[in-house]
């Protein structure tokens, strides 16, 4: 009977234990953002047109009216969390903000260690020179000082271009594009690689003498970042997202900030 007994106690102590163990594994993340009431969204307010600051202070842009409308169809306030960009990977894996949106390229690295969106937007890696320059090609560009935002996409992008690179003369980094353009327009540096979707916003709504070379040096798809365990608050995002490429929200919110709809879900 003791033999009985002892047994029933093992397995009823296994059982707890794998249910324990099931519950520390759930994917809560939806529920927890639901719990708290806002969804926190890490961004570079200094990345026109995806988030930036207005003549007012205020932090607005494309991805940012997009987030909005997340967050407003989901019935949850949306809290808008400048962060270095540089750290932030750190601060999502802190939990100090739910995801990284803000004009965030999708690399092979990147997918290692969080989880993405589909991609809503195309974007190439370009090279802005001044337009008095006299610079048609990269290869003009050899032995010259190049800048770029420390941290970013265009990092990897000329890192993957190692002959290119190898020819430089300097590479500088900066905290944000935009440090990196007033710095090309002084002539600090020789050329910027940068986001297009930022350099062409630039050279429409600034009196800036800048041009984009023809070539460019990498392209890449733009994507909302999560923790990689996320895969609830992920699902949420992603399903009002194609909703909103339904109702056509996604294309007039394109057509506001681009002139034209260049987003990829749906399409």
């Amino acid at each position: 009977m003791k033999k009985y007994i002892l047994a029933f106690l093992i397995l009823s102590m296994a059982v707890v234990l794998i249910t324990g163990c099931g519950k520390s594994d759930q994917d809560n993340s939806w529920e927890a953002v639901q719990e708290k009431g806002e969804f926190v969204l890490g961004l570079d307010d200094s990345f026109p047109p995806m988030g930036f600051r207005d003549e007012n202070g205020n932090i607005v842009g494309f991805d940012v009216d997009i987030a909005k409308e997340v967050c407003e169809r989901l019935e949850i306030e949306l809290k808008l969390q400048p962060i270095n960009w540089d750290a932030k990977e750190q601060e999502l894996n802190s939990h100090k903000i739910d995801c990284i949106w803000n004009g965030f390229t999708i690399t092979e690295e990147r997918k290692n260690n969080l989880l993405f969106t589909k991609a809503y937007l195309n974007n190439r890696q370009v090279l802005i020179i001044n337009a008095k320059s006299s610079f048609k090609t990269q290869a003009d560009l050899k032995g010259k000082k190049l800048g770029l935002q420390a941290g970013s996409s265009a990092a990897d992008a000329l890192n993957s271009a190692s002959d290119f690179k190898a020819g430089l003369r300097e590479v500088v980094e900066f905290d944000d594009n935009m440090m990196a353009l007033m710095d090309l327009e002084k002539g600090g540096v020789d050329v910027v690689l940068m986001d297009e979707v930022v350099a062409n916003y630039n050279i429409q709504t600034r009196e800036a003498g800048i041009k984009v070379l023809d070539e460019e040096l990498a392209t890449e798809e733009y994507g909302v970042g999560f923790r990689k365990k996320d895969n609830a608050l992920m699902s949420k995002v992603q399903e009002t997202l194609e909703a909103m490429s339904e109702d056509g929200t996604l294309t007039k919110t394109s057509e506001k900030w681009f002139g034209k709809d260049v987003t990829t879900i749906g399409k």
